[in-house]
């Protein structure tokens, strides 16, 4: 059966690395009846095998020493992870987890090359962080948006799984903007749930789409289940790593809610004739935090920020920085079907202590 040519890659009828994508919508349609279930499967795979060779060159091993006190003596421990190089002159991001605390960090690249690594910045509110190498020659990864994923889509997770080297799984994104704590019990938001199989040791890697484009820093797997894996949304992790490279840390408003994303019905938009059509859900309020003074409750939907529309957890993140920090604002919710407008203060985030916040 004839490939239409507008699916065909540059080798004879053989798929372009992109054409799963195209496939898997309704626009797909082809003349002479479906495809046969082989085209697919080498769709699949060609375009799991493009985007890992475009990724792969940019996925780095981490390893390093931390000390750890144990019965009144003190000692050191090892561990290891994975990130990827953000630009060429040796920014790499990984997590927070992977790096805090150590008093040595070494960098694996995939040519065999070793380098001694300093820690630029983290942030354990995102398990973010970045780090540093001076090498030349390196391949900075492409970053994608998350913005626009859908789930469905195809994810592809590379990384240094007990220290097997660049080891590639592959599944889909099961779910966005989901809420998770960490094992540390850190509340992490706005993350990417997949079912691309992660391991202790892929923390910090990438999660890239079917064009090899960074989607996500994969972070976190529920134990013991099976399939349900998370990583942070890219667009949260290009805006907080900016920071952590311009000033070493991030500064963080924030109102102590713990919230997810969810669609506002159709007939509140319509009849407040609101600029979004998606907000935050507060799902939990922390005793006595900014957000409980200013009077939201659990079940409350934000849309606003100081008369900025909010669509969505990575949208707050961006306006909760450090310049709001003790200023009175302004947060627009809708309850039940009723708009109102909060009086909030924000306060800085308690990296180290706090248990709930906005992302």
């Amino acid at each position: 059966m004839k490939i239409p040519a507008k699916y065909q890659g540059l080798r004879g009828n053989s798929l372009a690395p992109d054409a799963l994508d195209a496939f898997s919508s309704q626009e797909a349609q082809v003349s002479d009846g479906a495809l046969s279930d082989d085209i697919l499967l080498d769709a699949y795979s060609s375009s799991v095998t493009a985007a890992v060779e475009k990724a792969r060159p940019s996925v780095v091993n981490i390893e390093v020493r931390q000390k750890v006190a144990h019965g009144g003596r003190t000692g050191e421990t090892g561990g290891s992870g994975s990130g990827f190089i953000l630009s060429g002159d040796g920014f790499i991001l990984t997590n927070s987890h992977v790096v805090h605390g150590a008093t040595a960090i070494r960098v694996s690249l995939v040519d065999g090359r070793e380098y001694p690594a300093h820690l630029i910045g983290d942030d354990p509110d995102t398990d973010l962080a970045v780090i540093r190498i001076d090498a030349p020659g390196l391949v900075q990864a492409e970053l994608g948006e998350s913005a626009g994923l859908k789930p469905g889509q195809l994810a592809i997770a590379i990384g240094n799984p007990f220290g097997f080297q660049t080891t590639v799984t592959a599944g889909v994104i099961s779910a966005l903007g989901r809420s998770l704590r960490a094992q540390t019990g850190r509340l992490i938001d706005n993350v990417i749930q997949t079912d691309a199989a992660l391991n202790p040791g892929n923390s910090g890697g990438p999660l890239v789409d079917s064009r090899g484009r960074v989607i996500g820093v994969n972070t976190a797997i529920i134990r013991p289940a099976q399939g349900i894996c998370f990583a942070t949304a890219i667009d949260t992790a290009k805006f907080v790593a900016g920071w952590l490279i311009k000033d070493g840390k991030f500064r963080r408003a924030v109102i102590g809610v713990a919230g997810q994303d969810v669609p506002l019905h159709r007939r509140v938009v319509r009849f407040y004739g609101l600029p979004v059509q998606t907000g935050v859900l507060v799902v939990d309020l922390e005793k006595d935090s900014p957000g409980a003074k200013a009077g939201l409750l659990s079940g409350d939907v934000i849309i606003g920020f100081n008369d900025v529309p909010v669509p969505s957890i990575a949208a707050l993140h961006k306006l909760l920085i450090g310049k709001e920090i003790g200023v009175e604002s302004i947060l627009t919710v809708i309850r039940h079907t009723e708009r109102l407008r909060l009086t909030v203060t924000p306060q800085e985030s308690e990296n180290a202590t706090r248990e709930l916040a906005v992302q």
